[in-house]
């Protein structure tokens, strides 16, 4: 599923989402992006591994999911809490999709964002 080139000491691994799930392919990509895969793997430090996810409008999302899973969003202001539907985001736009499910499998700490900043995605 992923392969690693070595350019430097930096990784670069491409994941081919055809046929995966997206939770498959989140629980993937944040292990990666951890750099859990390296034997000098510590948890404080930024690693500068690169994921490279392709195909993604090819990967496996149930019909049930589709049509149930709701994510919710909030503004700040009284009665404002936001709601989308699955199936109207990954229309819309599928990269934010999977953004958000290894964003929610990454540790909460201050390197989450600096973590996703590696991750490129390909329609």
């Amino acid at each position: 599923m992923a392969k690693g080139n070595i350019q430097n000491g930096n990784d670069i691994i491409k994941i081919d989402a055809t046929g995966k799930s997206l939770g498959y392919l989140g629980s993937k990509i944040s292990f990666y992006l951890q750099g859990k895969h390296l034997p000098s793997y510590q948890p404080h430090l930024l690693s500068q591994t690169k994921v490279i996810v392709d195909n993604l409008s090819k990967a496996k999302i149930s019909k049930k999911k589709l049509e149930n899973k709701i994510y919710y969003r909030h503004t700040g202001y009284i009665g404002h809490l936001k709601k989308i539907k699955l199936k109207e985001l990954w229309d819309k736009d599928p990269k934010r999709v999977l953004k958000m499910v290894v964003r929610g499998m990454l540790p909460k700490n201050k390197l989450r964002d600096k973590r996703l900043k590696n991750l490129i995605i390909n329609l």
